[in-house]
């Protein structure tokens, strides 16, 4: 067989695989031209729907995540926590309630620090799980305190305000335990707080207006009427708890010289109601009473902790000289009730005198306003 006879042997052999092969890349080739050539499916949503789809799933994605985040640190504290359930706030929170203190009041107790840790892991729970509801009810927009952790202090703060205001205006019986416990876990946890935010001299607009908000709605509290299905001795018990409770968070000087000059203002405001209120109208018992608490709670404050507050190295000085003015400015609105009642008088005089007394004794407290220091002393 010559050369040429077998050339074309061998291309005949071989044309069947050759052809099936080029067939096979024809077909993909066609295949992918048409797929690329094919239009896209219709698509029934906007740029704007999918991008809000897309915000949405991530939240979720975002709750999930809190939400295993709270689990595992409520079941971190419940293993933590080496006392019962039952366990109560063993210190004297409470003591010296209505009644002037021998010695400067503490508000941290010297007790087992074990036994604190387990109580204010509860409060933080506990303040965790009304935010969470309230946020179920929609009755706020705000953040939960379980989206946050311990460098948002300022959110902190205020969920810790809000649960205490919340407590005295919801409490049916001030003497339960479960007041105690927690009302002294939330006073504690707001000094704290303050102790943390107030050096950094970050966000104090903001934290102004939670402590502002905190003592008015505290101060309105401790002289709200009495409630019809409340006993005289009960809500006198609630004012002297409340009084007690504002007593305690004045510890903190940013707190106690605001609540002279809230208190003072607002019984200046009352003198002139008093002025001019019948005696007999059903208003004046409350009023009569409210004047005295008032009155007490500056007191309780210039007694406790004026000493302490100026040798703060943050002590703001013309606070403490707006609310001396605000005091002896409340006296003399207090001698135009003389005839009507001296004992307004007699008391507010006390107070003046204590503060006097207090001012002469720190060379700080005595940088005030000739004028001001001419009407405390004279």
């Amino acid at each position: 067989m010559s050369g040429s006879e077998e050339a074309q042997a061998s291309k005949t052999n071989t044309d069947p695989k050759d052809e099936s092969l080029k067939f096979a890349l024809a077909l993909s080739l066609l295949r992918s031209k048409l797929h690329q050539n094919q239009p896209p499916p219709p698509s029934n949503l906007s740029d704007s729907d999918a991008l809000r789809w897309k915000r949405k799933a991530k939240e979720r994605k975002q709750e999930i995540l809190r939400l295993r985040e709270d689990l595992k640190e409520a079941e971190d504290a419940s293993q933590c926590d080496l006392f019962p359930k039952s366990a109560s706030c063993k210190c004297y929170f409470f003591d010296n309630l209505g009644k002037l203190s021998p010695k400067r009041l503490e508000v941290e107790d010297g007790s087992d620090r074990r036994f604190n840790d387990v109580l204010r892991r509860r409060f933080f729970r506990q303040v965790r799980s009304k935010e969470r509801r309230r946020r179920t009810n929609g009755s706020i927009q705000r953040r939960q305190l379980s989206d946050l952790n311990s460098d948002d202090e300022t959110e902190q703060l205020r969920a810790s305000v809000d649960f205490l205001v919340e407590l005295c205006d919801t409490v049916s019986n001030v003497e339960e335990s479960s007041f105690t416990n927690w009302a002294h876990q939330a006073v504690d946890f707001i000094l704290a707080s303050l102790k943390n935010l107030l050096p950094t001299g970050k966000n104090m607009e903001l934290i102004e207006g939670i402590v502002s908000s905190l003592i008015m709605r505290l101060v309105r509290r401790m002289c709200s009427p009495l409630k019809l299905d409340e006993s005289l001795d009960t809500d006198s018990d609630a004012q002297f708890y409340v009084q007690h409770l504002i007593r305690k968070l004045g510890s903190e000087a940013y707190i106690g010289q605001r609540t002279i000059l809230s208190v003072s203002q607002r019984i200046s405001v009352l003198a002139e109601s008093l002025l001019f209120l019948d005696p007999f109208d059903e208003a004046f018992p409350n009023m009569h009473e409210c004047m005295f608490t008032l009155i007490q709670l500056i007191e309780f404050l210039i007694s406790d902790y004026l000493l302490m507050w100026s040798r703060d190295e943050g002590f703001e000085q013309m606070l403490f000289e707006e609310w001396v003015a605000s005091v002896l400015h409340a006296r003399k609105a207090l001698e135009l009730l003389e005839s009507r009642n001296g004992l307004y008088v007699l008391y507010i005089d006390r107070v003046t005198g204590e503060l006097s007394k207090q001012v002469s004794q720190s060379s700080s407290l005595q940088k005030l306003k000739p004028e001001i220091l001419d009407k405390l002393f004279q």
